[in-house]
């Protein structure tokens, strides 16, 4: 009896518990992993040898990130690493990019994101020696990057042909030539966030427009500088599901209708769109009949007549809508809401 516990002790260690290792260790963050490492050789060897384990690096909010993403890189169990989050990390530079390049570059042969969010130590250099490393590339973030231009999405274009995803949300220096480099090189483009980018024109956006047709994310926050003009072209994005025009104080009525026709539009952003009126959000109710965000947060120019034409084109759709601030939309009762928009689970009204 006794030979048989050990036994069934012996199968329990090499079987059963690297069998529930590997499932709890999925759900644990990447930290804690590297804490579990340090556990005992045992452990050590376990995790190690599960390669599904080491396919991110987490260095978010860290210090020394350059110093620590250097030596991860230079570890066997990342060799194959597909994601990198650096977001709002310390310490990180153009010279670490440099060393990464010229040191751990079969690392980041399989990299399909990088996150680089507010890393202001980097600038196109940096850009360009990162981006020559992972040609796989698909996602690409650098919001608040106020050293980024137009040289540096140059140097994107160049090295990582398979983009879908771009955040350039904050980066002021960039201008209608990373658009049109964009535009250019990146037609299957699906995500694209230009928050901010302030030195762009309606040009530039129409070039994105007419070439990146297979977009579905579009935001387009606190960019006042675009008209109506630049919304002529919009209908070609036919796959287009969010946009976010929070504070295009110059989109007017005629620009809304060109939106319109981006017929599968599910969340729309017109916080502060301060010259729209009912004929624009009722031209947006009668053709995006699929819409379930809406925000019109700000516009006094709307009225209950734009509530009814989307209770009778989205009711069964509109789970969040925002009319705080429209002084021409009255109050209800939340069973008068209802009877509107049955599925309505966030209503904001003078607040």
């Amino acid at each position: 009896m006794e030979g048989e516990g050990e036994e069934q002790t012996s199968i329990w260690n090499k079987e059963t518990v690297p069998k529930v290792m590997k499932i709890v260790s999925t759900r644990l963050a990447q930290r804690d992993l590297i804490s579990l490492l340090l556990l005992s050789p045992w452990i050590h060897r376990t995790l190690i040898s599960y390669p599904s384990l080491w396919l991110s690096i987490d260095l978010r909010e860290m210090n020394n990130a350059g110093g620590r993403l250097i030596a991860a890189l230079s570890l066997p169990r990342y060799q194959h690493v597909k994601q990198i989050s650096l977001e709002f990390a310390q310490d990180i530079d153009d010279d670490h990019l440099e060393v990464i390049k010229s040191k751990c570059l079969g690392s980041l042969q399989d990299l399909e994101s990088l996150n680089l969010n507010g890393c202001q130590k980097i600038s196109d250099k940096g850009i360009e020696a990162i981006t020559s490393c992972c040609l796989k590339l698909k996602v690409f973030s650098i919001y608040w990057n106020v050293r980024a231009t137009d040289e540096g999405v140059k140097h994107l274009v160049k090295n990582c042909k398979y983009i879908v995803d771009l955040n350039f949300s904050g980066c002021k220096h960039l201008s209608d030539k990373s658009l049109q480099l964009v535009a250019d090189n990146y037609p299957e483009l699906e995500s694209l966030n230009l928050t901010r980018c302030v030195k762009m024109t309606d040009s530039g956006l129409q070039q994105v427009f007419v070439k990146c047709s297979f977009l579905q994310s579009l935001n387009l926050y606190a960019l006042s500088s675009f008209t109506d003009e630049a919304y002529k072209k919009i209908s070609v994005l036919s796959h287009l599901k969010f946009l976010d025009l929070c504070g295009a104080q110059n989109l007017s009525d005629d620009g809304l209708s060109c939106i319109a026709k981006c017929k599968k539009l599910v969340s729309l952003n017109l916080t502060w769109c301060v010259r729209v009126t009912d004929v624009g959000v009722i031209a947006i109710a009668e053709s995006c009949t699929s819409l379930e965000f809406l925000s019109l947060f700000g516009i006094v120019g709307v009225t209950d007549k734009c509530l009814e034409a989307l209770s009778k084109s989205c009711a069964n759709t509109m789970t969040t809508l925002d009319v705080n601030g429209c002084i021409g939309i009255k109050r209800r009762s939340r069973d008068d809401l209802l009877k509107l928009f049955p599925y309505l689970r966030c209503f904001k009204v003078h607040s």
